[in-house]
């Protein structure tokens, strides 16, 4: 993963995406080596898939997890 750079004093662009990177490698990643780029790959795809968006409560959601929030939008 390559991280974005803005301009300074333009920390807003990227802040959303700075949160969810520093999320994978806090909860996720820690500081193990990974035996292969393939195997970290898909415990990424199933964290965001089987845990962060359908389980993780987040603040900016009213404390629900997106799934939750998606639904009741829905309804």
């Amino acid at each position: 993963m390559r991280l974005s750079v803005g301009r300074t004093g333009q920390c807003w662009d990227i802040a959303l995406a700075e949160s969810f990177f520093a999320t994978i490698k806090r909860e996720l990643l820690g500081t193990d080596a990974w035996p292969s780029p393939a195997l970290a790959r898909t415990a990424v795809f199933d964290f965001i898939e089987g845990w962060y968006d359908s389980r993780r409560l987040h603040s900016s959601l009213g404390y629900r997890s997106p799934a939750a929030y998606e639904a009741a939008l829905a309804a």
